[in-house]
């Protein structure tokens, strides 16, 4: 029996994105088409949207308003879209806590994404996919603060990593550095938006796709390659 061909998936994504969550969703759909054939792991690198966004974050309509031009029945409109497009990829954006939803805001990630980055060298990227999913939905379905160290350390205790270590990962400015250098590096390979998807290292995928799109890209990756290393061997 023929085993699946490996491949690794390198996403750069930010927190406060939902084409990301969006994305994600459908390369999911993507990889799941092409069980058998193809076998990914996925690991999250550090993009963030709103690099000097202040610590007490923004209120979201303002921040579109001020940064788009948008007036607030294209924000409404746009809001609709999106949970539409989320929907059909199978994520939610209702609100899910108790009570009358909170303000919408967007924050500063430059810790949600240390936190990332070590849970990855720490735990692997298994773990690290879930705890991106957990702040995906602490942010868009729970209204929370993962600007907030408190915010982030509950979180990452809820997918099971311990929290005093995850603390001392928070207050490391290493891990802020290296953050900041995954950036770069998006910005070095032309990425001035994500979700961005780079398989083996060569092929990159911009954008929120189909799953279909995802599934045909990765089995011309893995075609490609099994062709590359015939004619090496």
């Amino acid at each position: 029996m023929t085993q699946p061909a490996k491949v690794t998936i390198d996403i750069w994504s930010d927190v406060m994105c939902p084409w990301c969550i969006i994305g994600y969703s459908q390369l999911k759909k993507g990889l799941a088409a092409l069980e058998g054939e193809v076998e990914a792991q996925v690991r999250w690198h550090a993009f963030q949207l709103n690099p000097d966004m202040p610590p007490e974050g923004e209120e979201q309509q303002a921040h579109l308003a001020r940064k788009y031009g948008r007036t607030p029945d294209q924000m409404a409109a746009a809001r609709g879209q999106m949970k539409e497009i989320g929907a059909r990829a199978g994520y939610s954006f209702d609100y899910t806590g108790e009570g009358e939803a909170p303000q919408a805001r967007l924050w500063n990630t430059l810790r949600a994404h240390q936190l990332l980055l070590w849970t990855l060298a720490q735990h692997g990227p298994e773990k690290q996919t879930e705890l991106k999913l957990a702040l995906f939905d602490a942010h868009f379905q729970q209204r929370r603060n993962v600007s907030d160290p408190a915010v982030l350390l509950d979180v990452a205790e809820a997918v099971g990593i311990d929290r005093d270590a995850a603390a001392a990962a928070l207050d490391n400015t290493v891990l802020a550095q290296q953050a900041q250098e995954e950036q770069r590096m998006a910005y070095d390979m032309n990425v001035s938006g994500v979700p961005a998807m780079l398989i083996n290292g060569k092929f990159l995928i911009p954008g929120a796709q189909e799953p279909e799109t995802y599934a045909n890209a990765l089995r011309r990756v893995v075609t490609r390659e099994a062709e590359l290393a015939a004619r090496a061997g």
